[in-house]
């Protein structure tokens, strides 16, 4: 029996756990050095971004890092089961894809006439873009689209695939699709 009424026992309060009473607390932080912090991973700063965002009350952000959230907890499910972690590299992916989604729906807003809706989108790309690293200036790409492709030794339209390949490894993210098959269809014949 644990405790009952008239039960002799005593049950020790919670300062009698603490670390930091008596000899304890010295000893234990003489064997641990204090905690230096190392970069967030991505994931771990887009969950410290909605917290932040709740504190805030920043509803259009709040929104914005939950969709993003289950679409990384979405694609992690889908690719690694249902205990995975996306990596970084693959966690950018999925935020260019959420972009992706929103600037198409700026497109139609826009086409539709609904200037509410391309506001609120266009705040929902630039909540996402801050997660995005540092875009590469067009001279940047171009100078390393001929570096491939010289590398490769590509001359024609039959080789772009191959340049593109090595050109979104080489990239990581600071270009898009777009912006870089246009550099190469320019240099290719």
């Amino acid at each position: 029996m644990h405790g009952g009424p008239g039960s002799a026992k005593a049950i020790p309060s919670h300062d009698a756990y603490r670390l930091d009473n008596g000899p304890c607390h010295a000893m234990i932080a003489a064997q641990f050095p204090p905690i230096t912090f190392f970069p967030m991973s991505f994931i771990t700063q887009i969950s410290e971004d909605l917290k932040n965002a709740m504190r805030a009350k920043d509803t259009v952000a709040l929104n914005v890092i939950r969709n993003l959230k289950s679409a990384l907890k979405y694609a992690a499910i889908e690719k690694l089961g249902a205990d995975g972690e996306l990596g970084d590299t693959d966690a950018l992916a999925v935020v260019r894809k959420e972009i992706k989604k929103l600037q198409d729906s700026v497109e139609g807003a826009e086409k539709a006439g609904r200037p509410e809706a391309v506001d609120a989108a266009k705040a929902e790309i630039a909540v996402l873009e801050k997660y995005l690293p540092a875009a590469m200036s067009a001279e940047e790409l171009g100078a390393l689209v001929e570096a491939v492709i010289a590398e490769l030794g590509a001359t024609s339209k039959k080789e772009m695939g191959n340049v593109m390949k090595a050109l979104q490894e080489r990239v990581a993210g600071r270009a898009d699709s777009k912006s870089i098959s246009t550099e190469v269809s320019k240099r290719l014949a």
